[in-house]
């Protein structure tokens, strides 16, 4: 397609809780785009639980799935091998000018695959971040959808460096954090009030979260995790909200949360960035929730031993601590040290969905395609 004479034909593949946030992003904005842009959502069911799915297509206003292909559990190649079939069979369907795909999931590489194979070009929102921890699987699918994608959309100037030294330097544009984006919109709207509703005062207490396959299915690095926990509770009340595969496992290995450590449901997105951006510091495993950390100028302590956001850790507000119980309980005595720290904006002015908007106008009208 050399011109925009015809309305601009975009399929957004989303299948996890990140994903949801990032789409809520651009998909506001492709609202308000003059462009003519016929946008559809495909959702692969990746996170088929309630409280991962339903509850933010509400909240952050998505609207209904075009497709829902409700696959979910399983193995990473089982389930990325069904999600390929039934992607597929979707965009021969809907024959689409370009597939969005986000982040890291099985649902991204299964997304980008399906598209590539069929020479429908592929736009990588998140491109470029690196762990360098191959066992992730998360940094397998990350690379090769940054490796298969037309347009890389990097969130920041450490992403662009990343795939330069991968050789990928056409078509790779700095636009920002789309998460930023939707975390600034939403977290302005809510009343600090909001503390009240969730039994907590602000900076009253730490909050944690913790959910990768490498922490939960390990039954020493969770016990692990669980002991770091209860070091951090002497100091201040834990909140965790509990994602279901950890209560699964919390049950199977009858693991009992320690004292003070306070065990809820999983939280809706917008009570997350309240008690995200209140807490005294944030210990997780989750990409997203350490960049949230760091948009509110809240300290993070990373149950993980690398990390794909390394601007956080060199400016001092992410310590990676993996499951070690001491290094937790010590970074978690420092959280009043790391406030004092200057905090350089990293992931753009909040505008970043706009960028890629105009980006991907911009590609679809040049040789690229």
């Amino acid at each position: 397609m050399n011109t925009m004479s015809k309305s601009l034909r975009i399929v957004t593949i989303v299948g996890a809780r990140p994903q949801f946030i990032k789409a809520a992003a651009m998909i506001r904005a492709l609202a308000g785009s003059s462009t003519k842009i016929v946008h559809r959502l495909l959702h692969t069911g990746q996170h088929y639980d309630r409280d991962m799915s339903a509850r933010f297509f509400k909240e952050l206003d998505i609207p209904r799935p075009a497709v829902n292909l409700g696959i979910g559990g399983g193995t990473h190649g089982a389930m990325t091998g069904r999600m390929l079939i039934a992607i597929e069979r979707a965009l021969l369907k809907m024959r689409p000018d370009w597939a969005l795909v986000y982040g890291d999931t099985d649902s991204t590489l299964a997304g980008a695959l399906a598209a590539a194979k069929l020479h429908i070009p592929v736009a990588h929102v998140e491109a470029g971040l690196r762990s360098f921890n191959r066992k992730m699987p998360e940094e397998i699918n990350r690379v090769l959808t940054d490796h298969m994608s037309q347009l890389l959309l990097c969130p920041t100037t450490t992403a662009v460096d990343n795939l330069a030294r991968e050789g990928i330097n056409a078509h790779t544009e700095l636009v920002g954090d789309v998460m930023y984006d939707v975390a600034l919109y939403y977290r302005s709207g809510i009343p600090a009030s909001a503390l009240d509703r969730l039994g907590v005062r602000s900076r009253g207490y730490f909050l944690a979260t913790c959910h990768r396959a490498e922490n939960t299915d390990d039954p020493a690095r969770l016990r692990s995790v669980v002991e770091a926990l209860r070091r951090v509770a002497t100091l201040a009340p834990v909140l965790l909200p509990l994602h279901p595969r950890t209560r699964n496992r919390f049950d199977t290995l009858k693991i009992k949360p320690p004292l003070n450590v306070r065990v809820i449901p999983p939280v809706g997105y917008k009570d997350m960035l309240i008690l995200e951006s209140e807490a005294k510091a944030v210990l997780t495993d989750s990409g997203g929730v350490q960049k949230e950390a760091y948009f509110f100028g809240v300290p993070c302590i990373t149950l993980r031993p690398e990390t794909e956001w390394v601007e956080t850790v060199q400016t001092g507000w992410n310590t990676l601590v993996g499951v070690d119980s001491q290094k937790t309980f010590e970074a978690a005595t420092r959280v009043d040290e790391v406030r004092a720290l200057p905090r350089p904006s990293l992931y753009g002015d909040g505008n970043a969905a706009q960028k890629i908007i105009e980006h991907l106008i911009r590609a679809s009208t040049s040789s690229l395609r």
